[in-house]
């Protein structure tokens, strides 16, 4: 406790850190504000059923990215994921197409390129999205709840959702900018985070009305441990060694030393388990519009979300996507070529075509036990539920929110540990350092 005062102490000594701190919370609040706001023409008192469709499945997730702000018909409704959805566009694009990979290796102008392709694709995105979901509004409001019809509420509204979430994506930038970390990832946590008070008051009340304040412990320490493995997976790595060799130019010595390149558990991030809960929603809604007697007991086995078969194919795909995502986030032949380019060379295996294999091989075994890690963290909360915990509870004991939150506050407190360091300040911890996420594709 001691240690942590005098840590808080020497952050606000800090005034740079101090400011970016202060920054990052207001930005922050902005946010939280503004998802409360509903959108022009409705009344908030009538959102019951949009909350009841919320409660579960692929909107129950999307509600929760948004901090609620979905099931609110609030003006960040549809939130940041539209901004993610075009980067994951633009990411694979980067792969097939030779424009965006030509850009990706001129350096910062290609980037700033790539960022402005990205939110072009992000308002193009978006226009539907918000279409999409006025549509819902209106078949899960009534129309006592809407103070306009017709185009005179549809097209103002999509206007006002597409300027929100682009509002939503300039915080974003404001804060990894001037305030602390990765704005876009910071935005995604607090919405997951506003949700967790609420989770617990349900959980508890329920607990106690039966009776069973010891099992709510037991859920605590439960959630402890799943936390603490989900950091291990998080900031597991598998170092490889990389020898430079020795060069004299003048007087100077250039080379010489060993370094390591630090291979991820888990280099694909959060990314598999947003793919197969996408997919996994693909079959759900074609049995839906087919409205075939025949393929009931299929969508019913696919909408259970603590059935066997839903879980059993979703760990599959995670597995799968997982292989999938680190296969076109690593390059092993990129990263043999530049080590040749620098003069550096792996121990014992010979440069070229020698080094891209023991690359590949090494990615292939140490992604195999992070695929099927990867893919029981995403079924934990089918078994929480199982064991009786509340469904809003449950989504806290695994799958994206669950790494979101580790891969988050890991690379926040990482960002204030280096300006700590940077100023000669003891770090957050007495021993060792706290490393940061994998790429999250955000």
């Amino acid at each position: 406790m001691k240690r942590f005062i005098e840590t808080l102490k020497n952050i606000y000594k800090i005034e740079d850190l101090r400011f970016r701190i202060g920054t990052t919370l207001f930005f922050l609040l902005i946010y939280r504000l503004g998802s409360f706001v509903s959108l022009p023409g409705i009344d908030p008192a009538q959102l019951e059923n949009l909350e009841n469709q919320t409660a579960d499945g692929l909107l129950g997730l999307i509600n929760m990215f948004s901090g609620g702000a979905f099931a609110q018909a609030s003006v960040f409704a549809l939130g940041i994921m539209p901004y993610i959805s075009a980067s994951i566009v633009i990411q694979l694009m980067g792969i097939a197409v030779p424009y965006f990979q030509r850009l990706q290796k001129e350096g910062e102008s290609g980037r700033r390129k790539i960022n402005q392709i990205t939110r072009y694709l992000t308002v193009l995105i978006l226009i539907p999205q918000a279409s999409a979901y006025l549509t819902n509004l209106h078949m899960q409001l009534p129309d006592t709840a809407f103070a306009m019809k017709g185009i005179w509420f549809n097209a103002p509204s999509i206007v006002i959702l597409t300027a929100g979430s682009m509002f939503v994506l300039w915080l974003g930038e404001r804060i990894t900018d001037k305030g602390i970390g990765n704005g876009i990832s910071l935005i995604i946590m607090i919405g997951i985070i506003a949700r967790l008070p609420m989770a617990v008051v349900q959980e508890f009340g329920a607990r106690f009305a039966a009776g069973g304040l010891v099992m709510f412990l037991v859920e605590f320490v439960i959630l402890f441990i799943v936390f603490m493995a989900s950091i291990a997976l998080v900031q597991g790595t598998r170092r490889i060694p990389v020898q430079y060799a020795k060069r004299i130019v003048g007087n100077k010595q250039y080379g010489g030393v060993r370094q390591y390149i630090p291979l991820k558990v888990n280099a694909a991030g959060v990314m598999p388990i947003i793919f197969a809960q996408a997919i996994m929603m693909v079959p759900i809604t074609i049995v839906g519009v087919a409205n075939s007697e025949s393929l009931t007991g299929v969508a019913n086995a696919l909408s259970n979300f603590t059935g066997f078969w839903y879980n059993f194919i979703q760990f599959l795909l995670v597995v799968a996507f997982t292989y999938f995502y680190t296969a076109i986030t690593i390059n092993p032949t990129q990263m043999a070529e530049d080590m040749k380019k620098n003069g550096g060379f792996i121990p014992g295996v010979k440069p070229g075509k020698k080094t891209v294999e023991f690359l590949d091989t090494v990615m292939s075994r140490i992604t195999l036990p992070g695929s099927i890690f990867l893919g029981l963290i995403t079924i934990l909360p089918a078994f929480a539920m199982l064991m009786g915990i509340s469904q809003q509870f449950a989504y806290f004991y695994g799958g994206t929110s669950l790494l979101i939150l580790v891969g988050v506050v890991l690379d926040t407190l990482q960002q204030i540990e280096s300006h700590l360091l940077m100023r000669h300040y003891d770090g957050l911890m007495k021993s060792g350092r706290i490393k940061g996420r994998p790429g999250m594709g955000m």
